[in-house]
């Protein structure tokens, strides 16, 4: 990715859970952006969860609301050059231009600064959670 250091950089959630290792994706864009983190319309909980096990360490997230308030409330507080909004899909980035952020699809972002985006879901290692073929 492009740009200098004066930068704030929104994850979605789900972009974010598209991504091999959020936390080293974290630490990546932390060398060229001034302020990282990540938004989405889920519950706190949820995102603080997944933060936490991922070790991903933020500079701001969205709270209890939706993700336009929370990328305009983050643009008024983080007074960069640039806010970049990393998405999935169409609807995040027409939220993204509808609010004044710039959007990248995460497919995109992770080609350009290299990273590497996550495998499908693994079977369910736990032989408990696996299906049986013995079972009646």
């Amino acid at each position: 990715m492009n740009g200098g250091s004066d930068m704030t950089l929104a994850f979605e959630l789900e972009a974010l859970q598209m991504l091999a290792s959020p936390e080293a994706v974290f630490d990546d864009a932390r060398g060229w952006s001034s302020y990282v983190g990540v938004v989405s319309e889920e519950p706190t909980y949820v995102v603080t969860n997944f933060t936490r096990k991922n070790r991903v360490r933020q500079d701001f997230f969205s709270g209890p609301r939706g993700k336009a308030e929370s990328l305009e409330s983050v643009k008024r507080q983080f007074d960069t050059e640039r806010h970049v909004f990393v998405g999935v899909g169409d609807d995040d980035e027409a939220l993204a231009h509808e609010v004044g952020w710039e959007f990248l699809h995460v497919e995109d972002a992770a080609e350009s600064a290299e990273w590497t985006l996550a495998t499908e879901p693994k079977e369910a290692d736990d032989p408990d959670e696996a299906i049986r073929d013995d079972w009646p």
